[in-house]
């Protein structure tokens, strides 16, 4: 991929979603990091079996889960790259317990939520990996933002986007507009516009759940998952794929339409995605783009949190498929 193909860099796409948002540069500073993010951590992923950084740590994270060695590495990068930013006030991660606050940036106006290495699980078989992140509008004035800052639904998000590490480095995101997608030429180290205004389809695609919890369900879940394997939904024939990492399967569904499923459990009702790391800014995506995200009985947009690691059952995808899944639901 060259210039001479007469694409739009990342950089030149943040100053086109400027000027039609009238908007200042901040946003486009704070999603440039996010590239650089990307691009360090599309590096490390490359070198990782060949530098010792695949497996566990030995150690867990707040959410009780092993941590691998890459976990770590991705949860430091962020930080690194934000650190000293003046305009990130907080930043709160799947992986940290509490808010790290970047020095010096207690003036800063942006706050983010972030998971940064989605489907981590996927290491060590060479599988699709990423990271989400979401990034909202401080509410208090100055200073340390207090907890409830970050506890905000994710329709007052500003800018979302998630990461994709595979056979290419993608990078999807939405400043409240259009969402674009750009891919890395690793050549010389820049995004460019491949996904221009990226709209999920409707009538086609994928279902997308761990089948293997079938037995966790209960009745009317197995049911609606039923429908779908056995193509009896009303919105239309559905394959199954599922890639054990929310972002390659979200990336599929929303190119290719259809639905990703993480229902609530009997003995956990709440799932296990989490809010505002997860569910929040994909679901913005998700209906940026057209599609709709819901946790079975509302739109996750609309759910105030009331934790940072609070879970939810997550529905997302092309609106007819999600609109159906909640109906069987109710």
């Amino acid at each position: 991929m060259t210039r001479a193909m007469n694409r739009l860099t990342l950089s030149e796409q943040f100053f086109r979603d400027q000027a039609l948002a009238h908007a200042s540069g901040g946003m486009s500073t704070v999603l440039n990091r996010f590239s650089l993010v990307g691009r360090m951590l599309a590096s490390e992923i490359m070198r990782a079996g060949f530098v010792g950084k695949l497996g566990y740590t030995g150690t867990t994270n707040v959410q009780d889960e092993d941590v691998r060695a890459l976990d770590v590495i991705s949860n430091d990068t962020v930080l690194q790259v934000f650190d000293s930013m003046p305009l990130v006030c907080g930043i709160a991660s799947e992986e940290m317990e509490g808010v790290h606050y970047p020095s010096g940036s207690e003036e800063g106006k942006y706050l983010i939520a972030c998971d940064p290495l989605d489907g981590s699980g996927n290491v060590d078989v060479a599988g699709q990996i990423g990271t989400i992140f979401g990034v909202y509008r401080r509410r208090s004035a100055s200073g340390k933002p207090p907890l409830d800052d970050f506890l905000q639904p994710a329709r007052n998000l500003i800018a979302a986007g998630y990461i994709l590490y595979g056979p290419c480095t993608m990078l999807v995101y939405t400043a409240g507009g259009p969402v674009n997608g750009f891919t890395l030429d690793r050549s010389i180290g820049t995004f460019f516009l491949t996904h221009p205004n990226i709209r999920i389809p409707e009538g086609t695609g994928s279902y997308s759940v761990n089948e293997a919890n079938e037995k966790k369900w209960d009745a009317k879940t197995q049911a609606m998952v039923r429908a779908f394997r056995q193509q009896e939904t009303d919105c239309g024939k559905r394959a199954a794929r599922y890639a054990g990492a929310l972002v390659g399967d979200f990336h599929r569904t929303l190119l290719k339409g259809g639905i990703y499923m993480y229902p609530g459990e009997v003995k956990k009702p709440s799932g296990k995605l989490r809010l505002l790391y997860e569910n929040g800014p994909l679901g913005f995506i998700c209906e940026k783009a057209g599609g709709a995200a819901s946790d079975g009985t509302q739109p996750i947009l609309d759910i105030v949190p009331n934790e940072l690691h609070q879970r939810t059952p997550l529905f997302l995808g092309s609106k007819g498929d999600v609109a159906e899944a909640v109906r069987r639901l109710s």
